[in-house]
Formats: C-alpha cells, sequence, structure tokens
C-alpha cells in the first residue's frame, strides 16, 4: 500500500517576504494495494503536492510516507520513481522519439536488450488500444491528444511497477475523448491491478474512477469516502458546497 502519517510540506514566503506557505496540513491517508484513490479540491489545495510527494518531486517538510511499507525518504530517488509509474496531463512525452522510444525509454536504461524492450513496447500499445504497427513508428506530433494520453500510460507501465501516480491525466482533453478515456482506464485497471493514485479537479472523474475518494481544502483533506458517503454523509459544509458546485443539486 501507500500510506502518508501527518505529512507537512511548508513552503517559504512568496518573494521572501510575509509567512511561510502551508501547501500540506498534516494529511494522513493510505491506498490499499490494487486501490485506486482521486484525490481532488480546489485549486491550491494541496492535492499535487502531496502526490509529488510520494515520489518525493517535492520532499515534505515532516511527517512519514510509506510505499509497500517502505520509508521513501530511506529510498534511492530513483530506484523509487522506477517502482512508481508516473502519467502527467498531455503525456509529457519526448517530441523527438518515437511512441516506441518513449514507450521503452525505461526499458533501454535498465538495460534490457533491443528484442525484449520491443516485445515489451508492443505488449503495452496492444494494452492501451494502439496497435503497434500503426503506431511504433510515429512521433508524438502525429497522434491526437487521447493517443499521445496513451502513450503516457504505456510508458507508465513500462516496467510494470506496483504503483502508478497520475497528476490531471485527462484534464487537457475534450469531454468525448476524456470520456471515452475513463472507460479505457476502468477496463484497464481491472488487467494491471496497480495501485493508483490520481489528482483531477473533476468530482465526476474521481467518482467513476476512484475506488474511493479524498477531498482536500486548504492544505487538509476533509473527507475521505466513495460517492454515497459524500452525497448522504458530506463531512461538513464545505464537502456540501463542492458538491453542488461540480455536480449541482
Amino acid at each position: 500500500m501507500i500510506e502518508l502519517k501527518d505529512v507537512y510540506k511548508v513552503f517559504p514566503p512568496r518573494g521572501g517576504v510575509g509567512d511561510p506557505v502551508v501547501a500540506v496540513d498534516g494529511v494522513s491517508l493510505s491506498v490499499g494495494a490494487g486501490e485506486t484513490l482521486c484525490l481532488i479540491g480546489t485549486s491550491g489545495c494541496g492535492k499535487t503536492t502531496t502526490m509529488k510527494m510520494i515520489n518525493r518531486l517535492i520532499e515534505p517538510t515532516r511527517g512519514a510516507i510509506t510505499v509497500g511499507g517502505e520509508d521513501v525518504a530511506a529510498q534511492d530517488v530513483i530506484r523509487l520513481r522506477r517502482r512508481l509509474g508516473y502519467v502527467i496531463q498531455k503525456g509529457g512525452l519526448f517530441p523527438h522519439m518515437t511512441i516506441a522510444r518513449n514507450v521503452g525509454l525505461l526499458c533501454e536504461e535498465e538495460g534490457w536488450d533491443a528484442e525484449r524492450t520491443r516485445a515489451r513496447v508492443d505488449e503495452l500499445l496492444n494494452l492501451v488500444n494502439l496497435p503497434p504497427e500503426e503506431f511504433r513508428a510515429r512521433y508524438p506530433r502525429d497522434v491526437s491528444g487521447g493517443q499521445r494520453q496513451r502513450v503516457g500510460v504505456a510508458r507508465a507501465l513500462a516496467l510494470d511497477p506496483d504503483y502508478v501516480l497520475m497528476d490531471e491525466p485527462f484534464g487537457a482533453l475534450d469531454p468525448i475523448t476524456r470520456s471515452q478515456l475513463h472507460d479505457e482506464f476502468a477496463d484497464l485497471k481491472t488487467k494491471v491491478k496497480k495501485t493508483i493514485v490520481i489528482v483531477t479537479h473533476d468530482m465526476e472523474e474521481a467518482f467513476k474512477l476512484g475506488d474511493k475518494v479524498a477531498l482536500m481544502n486548504a492544505g487538509r483533506v476533509v473527507q475521505v469516502g466513495v460517492e454515497q458517503d459524500f452525497r448522504e454523509r458530506p463531512a461538513s459544509a464545505f464537502v456540501s458546497e463542492f458538491l453542488s458546485s461540480h455536480l449541482g443539486p
């Protein structure tokens, strides 16, 4: 599992003037093996900072984060990140590399031979519904936004990590493409059985993709649960207002 215990992140004052900025304020969360947690909240609530502390793109000010029972602070940061697939908005692909190179890059970095890497790339492209014979030699500029996002997911799975972090993975797509990728992702989850943390600003997306949802406000987790919990047992007026503003009455 992934577990955060009383985690804080405090940034220096903006411009060196004023009070420090408490971005994450005592967050405690756990994500069970094979479970998908969606982090959601208003802009600046700390959800992306919280996720980035899991793979040490941002270091916590205090608190403990464990992945698979191991303290991330005690691990080599490169090896840690190889254990954690990472998907960002718009795919984050290298424009000068083919789709195959983008997907297989980590395999090459791990010293895999060309035949093994090619086989893994083809396996992953098939998994995300991009036929290798059609897409392997293309470049990111030659494919659609939705296809680039599929390539980003394939790359994150290259080394078969047990854990995947996804930062607004569908946020830049049009509504029709997003809906299609939501369905594909839900199907993919059943096939790969990973422990996943997704940051999103879309409550419908969170309820659709997450086994549970954590709503944040001002650096704190204000409620964790499933859709029924939020609708029938909102933890505060903020939760009710957030749902109403995103989903309607």
